[in-house]
């Protein structure tokens, strides 16, 4: 007996006819080029997870650049990063990834995405694949505002034009709590609002003493925050975090394990500090799962490791509905455009790692980074950054603007 498999077809829907057609949009990418970018640090930095002896002290970031024109003139720039390891392999696969883009049209970002992701499936949906294509997805985007003649948080519709901001680079375990007020003053003097502090150290009495020495010292109106790393177990973080409930901070991050999700969701419940975790996640399937479970009260997504904007995006309208917090991980220079399109005032997160690799900032003013009027991104890539690259290769018919 054979099947009939004309019963399953669906009509072809007939065309609308009637309406007026526009000019066609359809544009080509006709080159590209990818660069590897190691930026040292001036002075090795330390979590807890150093000094519980799980990684070795931060003394670099591993960046992947790609530019793309296209052939009405366009260009767009994007960029995605790695921590210690990595770097040579973002750059491999952004090799590899670049050739696809060729001739498509760079106003497809959806349906490219999918692409540069089947494309690399088989090293999972997730990682050192995803944090590849962010470097694309990136680009796409910064070319589509670009076109558009406006700021990406235009483009994706903003609820404002700065969010509020905390460094959280000068207080590392690393540093003295004379070194960590030190480095407060000049953040609090350069107009950011917040300042976080690492803890998480074998003793935990050292980082309650850090924490009163700081909040003491911060002036009214500034935030504290504290970032354990992952480094407590749950009976530790909910006695920890209880204690900590009665210095009003603003987030506690990372108390558990980054993929304990019910953990995470327990100590929600129990605690009257926000938590706050997310960073660590590859993918926005894992993010579901944490905001499903009720795992934080405040999102730090970082859209270079869950691939880019386009995925962000999509955990940005999940936050949303589950009446969830902002506030990303890191990468100010994308993210402040993301969370100006959130619908609540989030936190945006100073790091001041980059600034050398680009020509422009932003304003930083009142506790809040301001959203610039440049189209897309609003950055050029410096001469740093070109003295910096490791690595480049070219692809099609690229050439510099």
């Amino acid at each position: 007996m054979s099947l009939d498999l004309s019963l399953r077809r669906i009509p072809a829907r007939p065309p609308m006819a009637g309406l007026p057609r526009g000019p066609a949009s359809q544009d080509a990418i006709t080159g590209s080029r990818v660069l590897h970018v190691t930026l040292p640090l001036d002075k090795p930095i330390s979590d807890a997870k150093v000094l519980t002896g799980r990684q070795t002290p931060l003394a670099a970031h591993e960046l992947l650049f790609v530019e793309i024109v296209s052939e009405a003139g366009h260009r767009g720039l994007g960029f995605s990063y790695t921590l210690r390891a990595g770097g040579s392999a973002l750059y491999g696969i952004g090799c590899e990834l670049a050739p696809i883009l060729q001739g498509q049209d760079p106003n497809d970002i959806g349906r490219l995405w999918e692409r540069l992701a089947w494309q690399s499936i088989s090293l999972g949906r997730g990682g050192a694949a995803y944090q590849a294509i962010c470097a694309f997805d990136v680009a796409l985007w910064d070319m589509k505002a670009r076109r558009a003649d406006l700021p990406l948080a235009k483009l994706f519709g903003a609820h404002r034009d700065s969010c509020r901001i905390y460094n959280s680079s000068g207080q590392y375990l690393q540093a003295s709590v004379a070194e960590m007020k030190t480095a407060a003053e000049r953040s609090v003097h350069q107009g950011i609002g917040g300042i976080k502090m690492k803890v998480g150290q074998p003793d935990g009495q050292e980082d309650l003493k850090r924490i009163d020495a700081l909040r003491t010292h911060l002036p009214d109106g500034i935030a504290l925050m504290i970032d354990a790393n992952q480094q407590w177990d749950r009976a530790y973080a909910l006695q920890f975090g209880r204690i900590v409930d009665e210095f009003g901070l603003a987030f506690i991050e990372e108390p558990l394990d980054a993929w304990d999700f019910e953990g995470h969701a327990n100590l929600a419940r129990a605690l009257a500090t926000p938590v706050a975790t997310g960073e660590m996640l590859t993918s926005p399937q894992e993010h579901f799962h944490l905001i499903g479970l009720g795992g934080c009260d405040i999102s730090q997504a970082d859209a270079p490791r869950i691939g880019g904007i386009t995925p962000f995006l999509k955990v940005m309208a999940m936050a949303e509905a589950s009446q969830v917090q902002l506030a990303p991980h890191m990468v100010m220079e994308l993210h402040l455009h993301l969370a100006a399109a959130f619908p609540t005032e989030p936190w945006v997160e100073h790091f001041e790692f980059y600034d050398p690799l680009f020509n422009e900032h932003n304003e930083i003013r009142d506790g809040r980074m301001h959203v610039s009027d440049r189209p897309g991104l609003g950055l050029s890539l410096s001469g740093r950054a070109h003295d910096l690259t490791v690595a480049s290769q070219t692809f099609g018919d690229f050439h510099d603007a």
